[in-house]
């Protein structure tokens, strides 16, 4: 089940609720105009038959008045009040006196009696819950057992066994009632965890979200740095061996008299800054990762290896596993330069005869595995002698890391070089 599911669940239980406490709402505000209407045109309908006297009709009439206006009263007193109070109970003990009166005069009243078990739950503190339902079924079962009092001994036992009936009845649903009440305010108690923990996720989806979109503005301006590192690397590396190459070259020209001699020299000088504008145009292509501006990362990552090929004469196989996703631009440059490192290192150190590139798609992670049957060396001995692990190494596990990733090496001399990237699968856009 998910958390989706509860919520949507959790809001249809909140709806029904509340379309439950409106109508009972209604009830409430005109049940009891209603039910004494009822009364009291059924009270005059039988008044002649039940042989109702003069007094007794008037009697009737004043009553019903005062009970109009107590309820006009108590509408207007209770906007806004959702508990027991003083004033709710003061209602209630002269609703049901008036109650108790009419269906004395006239038992057809009881049925504006009825509306005392409705709302008492709302009108009067718990304490004196049952007390008002005893005094509601006295007032009902008066009217049940022919009206009150009763005209001898058998119609008091008639009154006796009603009202136990009565009241055996009240407890066994006040029970019930009480049962229900603890049910839906368990319910409700539920529903309102359900909503906070919704909003707690979504608002944790939120600054996951935020959190991710600053961590790949922090990876573009990390990789801009590092791109300043790799392009100062390999212009130490290349472009200034070179230049320093050529000026030998040319002084070696300048201070000879031997054309033979001078032209050699002025072919390895040609030769040498050809290498390096080479090298300036390979350095400056790297800047940005221009194959993946026509081609998702596998293309990009296949046209890689075989141009690799293609230049060293090694065999290369490149393979993609699992279902591919279009990744975000930060993932798959990250990938396509750690690619383009390791390859570049096997070229420069491994020896190697064949090596293999694999892209794999792994639920909520890609990985990249570059491995070759090269030399291979000690990874334990290369970081204690040069402190890092060399430039390359740690520049493609930087990488790896400011995308929330790992980069793997095993190897060991004479059994090549694995190289294996793990990073979060992003999706594009």
């Amino acid at each position: 089940m998910t958390r989706a599911g509860d919520g949507a669940r959790a809001g249809d239980g909140a709806r029904a609720a509340t379309r439950l406490e409106q109508r009972w709402a209604l009830f409430h505000r005109w049940g009891p105009y209603a039910l004494l209407a009822t009364g009291t045109v059924l009270a005059a309908s039988t008044a002649r038959v039940l042989g109702m006297t003069r007094a007794e009709v008037y009697a009737c009439a004043v009553l019903v008045v005062a009970t109009l206006v107590l309820q006009l009263w108590w509408g207007r007193a209770s906007r806004g009040r959702a508990t027991p109070s003083t004033a709710s109970t003061v209602y209630f003990t002269l609703r049901i006196a008036l109650s108790f009166a009419l269906t004395w005069l006239n038992p057809l009243f009881a049925f504006h009696a009825a509306i005392n078990y409705f709302d008492i739950g709302r009108l009067l503190p718990q304490r004196l819950v049952v007390p008002g339902l005893l005094a509601a079924a006295v007032t009902v079962a008066g009217s049940q057992s022919g009206g009150l009092p009763p005209d001898d001994a058998t119609g008091w036992m008639v009154f006796g066994g009603v009202l136990g009936v009565n009241a055996a009845l009240l407890l066994v649903f006040s029970h019930i009632a009480g049962l229900e009440e603890a049910r839906a305010r368990t319910q409700a108690e539920t529903i309102d965890e359900l909503e906070r923990t919704n909003t707690a996720l979504q608002q944790a989806l939120d600054e996951n979200a935020a959190l991710h979109a600053q961590l790949l503005v922090q990876a573009r301006e990390a990789g801009v740095a590092d791109e300043r590192r790799r392009l100062a690397a390999e212009i130490h590396d290349t472009l200034a061996q070179g230049l320093t190459g050529i000026i030998a070259q040319l002084q070696v020209v300048t201070g000879t008299d031997d054309p033979r001699l001078a032209r050699e020299h002025l072919d390895r000088a040609a030769a040498l800054a050809r290498h390096s504008l080479g090298e300036a145009r390979r350095s400056v292509h790297n800047l940005s990762p221009a194959a993946l501006a026509d081609d998702a990362l596998p293309q990009a990552l296949e046209k890689t290896v075989a141009e690799w090929e293609e230049r060293t004469g090694i065999p290369a196989r490149y393979t993609t596993t699992g279902t591919v996703e279009p990744l975000h631009d930060e993932v798959a440059a990250t990938l396509l330069r750690i690619a383009q490192e390791a390859l570049s290192n096997t070229a420069r150190h491994a020896g190697a005869t064949r090596v293999g590139v694999t892209l794999s798609y792994m639920g909520d992670e890609v990985t990249l595995d570059v491995r070759d049957d090269g030399h291979g060396f000690d990874p334990r001995v290369r970081r204690a002698r040069d402190g890092s692990g060399g430039f390359g190494l740690d520049g493609m596990r930087a990488r790896a890391e400011r995308i929330a990733g790992s980069l793997g090496i095993e190897s060991e001399p004479g059994l090549g070089t694995a190289v294996s990237a793990r990073v979060p699968l992003v999706r594009h856009d």
